[in-house]
C-alpha cells in the first residue's frame, strides 16, 4: 500500500530536481557563482584519471589536498569515470537520483519515529523542499552530505530502538562517512554516544552502553586511514589542515555588522580592484553611499586582501598548499582580535543574525539572480522556513509528550549539534542542510500529531 505513494513522491522529487538542473546548468562553469565547484571538479577529475587526491594532477611532485576531504570528490570521480571526465550534467542527474532516494530515507526515519502517515508526509515535504534540489543541481557537497547524514541518523535510531550491536557499528561507520564529506560532523557520533545515555535512563543499561561504545569506537577507527594519510603527507593529525575553523571564526566575527548584500559588495571590491589605494578610496565611497562608518569596512577588506595574499603569492603548488594552512592560523588570530574589540556585540550578533541565517535564510534562487529578487519575496521564502521550524518544534514536543523520548532525543540532538558547531563561526543556511531532513521529519510529525496514538 505504501509503494504507490512513495513512487509518486520519488517522481515529484525527480521532476523538481530536473527543473533545477535546467535552471542552474549555466552555473557549473561560472567563475563567480559557487566557486567551491571548481575545487570539487578538479579533485574529481584527478581521482578519475590518476587515482590521486590532488588538485594538481599534472604536477611532477604529488601535492596533497589541504582543504577538502575525499568523500564528495570520490562521488564526483565515480560519475566522471562512468560518464566522462567533466560531465557535470551526469553528476547533476546522479544527484537527482540521490535526492529521490533521500525522500525514501526521510520516509523511513519519520515512520520509525511516528508511523506510516508521518513518514509519507515527511517524504512529501522533502520532495518539495527546494534547497535540496537547488544544491543537488550544483557540483557541491550539500546534497550528498545530507544523504549520508540522514542514513547515519536513521541507522542510529534503528540501533537504539532494537539494541543490535551490528546496527550501532553500521551507524558509526556512516557517521564517519558523513565526516569524510563534511568535517564539521566529526564529533557528532561521540556527542550522541555521550548525550543519549545521559538524557535517557533506558539507554544506561549495560547492553545499550555497549552499543553506544561500539558506535563511538567504529567512528573513531574509521577515521584512522584518513588521519594517517594527512600525517604522512603533511605531518599533522587533522581532517583538513587548511580547512580549520580560522576562516569561519574570522568571517563570523564580521557577520551581522552589515547586510548580506553590502558585505558581498565589499568582497567584490576586494576581488576586483588590485591597487590597494584605489580599493580604499572605493570602499570609502561605498561607506558614504550607505551612510555607514568607513573604518570597519576598510579594516574588513584589507584583512581579506592581506590573508588572501598569503596563499596567492606562492607559485609552487606545494608552497601554496602550505600557505593555505598558514592563512587559516592568521584568520584565527584576526578573529580573536575582532571578538575582543566588541565581545557583547559579537555574542548578540551570533545569537540573532547568526542563528537566523543558519536555520531559516535559504534562498534557492540562482546566484546571479538573487540581488534582483524583491526583498518581500525573499522574506516570504524565509517565513516558510520559519514555519517549518515551528512545526518541527511542535513535532518534537509531541513525541516527548506521547512517551517517545528516544525518538524525540535522537531527532533533536543532531539539530542541537549543528547549532553548537556552527553558531560561533560564519553561518550559512547550507551548513544546516544536512540535518534539514530531520527538521522535515519532525515537522511532519507535528502535522500528523493527532494520529500518533495509532502509530505502531
Amino acid at each position: 500500500m505504501l509503494r504507490r505513494p512513495l513512487l509518486i513522491i520519488a517522481l515529484v522529487a525527480l521532476a523538481h530536481a530536473a527543473l533545477y538542473i535546467v535552471y542552474q546548468q549555466g552555473e557549473w562553469q561560472s567563475a563567480t557563482a559557487w566557486t567551491d565547484q571548481r575545487g570539487y571538479q578538479r579533485l574529481g577529475a584527478a581521482l578519475a584519471t590518476t587515482g590521486q587526491f590532488t588538485r594538481y594532477a599534472d604536477s611532477v611532485t604529488f601535492v596533497p589536498e589541504v582543504i577538502r576531504t575525499p568523500g564528495y570528490p570520490l562521488f564526483v570521480a565515480l560519475i566522471y569515470k562512468l560518464f566522462g571526465v567533466g560531465n557535470d550534467l551526469a553528476v547533476a542527474i546522479a544527484q537527482a537520483v540521490v535526492f529521490a532516494s533521500l525522500c525514501v530515507l526521510v520516509f523511513l526515519l519519520a515512520r520509525r519515529a511516528a508511523g506510516d502517515r508521518a513518514g509519507l508526509v515527511a517524504a512529501g515535504m522533502t520532495a518539495l523542499y527546494s534547497p535540496l534540489p537547488y544544491f543537488g543541481s550544483l557540483i557541491v557537497t550539500e546534497l550528498w552530505t545530507t544523504f549520508v547524514a540522514t542514513a547515519a541518523i536513521l541507522a542510529c535510531l534503528r540501533a537504539a530502538q532494537h539494541g543490535r550491536l551490528r546496527d550501532y557499528v553500521i551507524a558509526g561507520a556512516l557517521f564517519t562517512g558523513t565526516t569524510m564529506v563534511r568535517p564539521a560532523f566529526v564529533l557528532l557520533p561521540f556527542f550522541l554516544a555521550v548525550a543519549v545515555p545521559l538524557l535517557l535512563r533506558t539507554q544506561r543499561t549495560r547492553p545499550a552502553l555497549q552499543g553506544w561504545a561500539a558506535l563511538a569506537a567504529t567512528a573513531a577507527i574509521a577515521l584512522v586511514p584518513w588521519l594517517t594519510y594527512n600525517y604522512a603527507n603533511l605531518g599533522q593529525l587533522t581532517l583538513s589542515p587548511a580547512g580549520g575553523i580560522g576562516r569561519g571564526l574570522w568571517e563570523g566575527s564580521w557577520q551581522g555588522r552589515w547586510s548580506g548584500r553590502l558585505q558581498r559588495d565589499l568582497i567584490n571590491l576586494a576581488e576586483s580592484i588590485d591597487d590597494r589605494d584605489a580599493l580604499n578610496v572605493r570602499v570609502a565611497e561605498k561607506a558614504a553611499e550607505v551612510r555607514l562608518p568607513a573604518e570597519p569596512m576598510l579594516q574588513y577588506v584589507n584583512e581579506w586582501r592581506d590573508i588572501r595574499d598569503i596563499w596567492n603569492r606562492p607559485t609552487d603548488p606545494m608552497e601554496r598548499a602550505r600557505a593555505r594552512v598558514e592563512a587559516d592560523r592568521v584568520y584565527a588570530s584576526h578573529a580573536v582580535a575582532n571578538m575582543r574589540e566588541d565581545p557583547i556585540g559579537h555574542v548578540r550578533r551570533r545569537l540573532t543574525v547568526g542563528l537566523f541565517v543558519l536555520w531559516a535564510a535559504d534562498v534557492p534562487i540562482r546566484y546571479g539572480d538573487i540581488n534582483a529578487v524583491p526583498t518581500a519575496a525573499i522574506r516570504g521564502i524565509w517565513l516558510v522556513q520559519v514555519f517549518v521550524l515551528a512545526l518541527a518544534v511542535v513535532g518534537a514536543v509531541h513525541l516527548a509528550r506521547t512517551g517517545r523520548w528516544l525518538e524525540a532525543v535522537l531527532l533533536v540532538l543532531p539539530i542541537v549539534y549543528v547549532t553548537g558547531v556552527h553558531l560561533p563561526l560564519l553561518c550559512e543556511t547550507r551548513q544546516s542542510l544536512p540535518v534539514k531532513p530531520v527538521v522535515l521529519a519532525l515537522a511532519a510529525i507535528g502535522v500528523t500529531r493527532r494520529s500518533l496514538h495509532t502509530a505502531p
